[in-house]
């Protein structure tokens, strides 16, 4: 036993001296701080909120949550059917959401997508989540809207931390087949709908990875397209 909380304490050592030169490299090459954005979802409502109301409304009765982890969500959620997936904890399925969308053959109404917060994953779980999704479905993203550049840093530098998700939604927010908002409650919840794009988004850069969190800072109300809580029912 000893020797087990040895070993555990010698990992974070290293961990915390790996962040360390990670925070160093950042700040004499990375992107400069710019501070926070401004966003405050202390008086918006909650994703559980938001999601038992749009399935109560669309009268949904199929809901996967892919990243589940102590069921916060996942056990609060009200509906007829219900997947959960994550490696580690909660939900119903022990395993990654690749291996998940590999061997499922179900479609669902109401997809809500909560992961690994790194752009390459995202985009992978959105993509898979339109292809099972059901007509008149939905795919929600959760830390779309990261408030500065360490809550948005990949590694996880913060408590807060929302990775790069906002990448992968601004990908989404490009493509013609896609109508895409994101809701300004519980740090951004991407909403995407499997239709017409309504308000298609134009930008230079097509490697979408690469976009920094400066053009993010300066553009994220066009880049996101936020909408407040009580006008996303529009939208269905």
């Amino acid at each position: 036993m000893i020797e087990y909380f040895n070993k555990r304490l010698s990992v974070l050592k290293v961990n915390k001296i790996y962040l360390k030169l990670i925070k160093i490299y950042l700040r004499f090459f990375g992107e400069k701080n710019l501070g926070d954005i401004g966003f405050d979802f202390s008086q918006k409502p909650s994703r559980i909120k938001i999601l038992n109301k749009i399935i109560f409304s669309q009268k949904y009765s199929k809901y996967l949550e892919i990243g589940t982890f102590k069921d916060e969500l996942f056990s609060k959620i009200i509906c007829e059917k219900k997947i959960g997936v994550d490696p580690f904890s909660g939900g119903t399925h022990r395993m990654t959401s690749d291996e998940f969308f590999k061997i499922n053959q179900e479609k669902f109404d109401c997809i809500f997508i909560d992961g690994l917060h790194h752009y390459s994953q995202v985009i992978k779980d959105i993509n898979n989540s339109i292809k099972i999704l059901n007509d008149n479905g939905v795919v929600l993203i959760h830390d779309c809207l990261p408030n500065n550049l360490m809550e948005q840093q990949v590694p996880r530098m913060t408590l807060n931390w929302n990775g790069d998700v906002w990448k992968a939604f601004v990908e989404c927010r490009t493509k013609p087949n896609l109508d895409c908002y994101t809701c300004y409650a519980d740090w951004g919840i991407g909403v995407i709908f499997k239709r017409q794009n309504s308000n298609i988004l134009n930008i230079d850069e097509k490697n979408f990875k690469k976009l920094k969190f400066n053009f993010f800072f300066h553009n994220y109300k066009k880049l996101m397209n936020i909408i407040e809580f009580e006008d996303l029912f529009k939208k269905f």
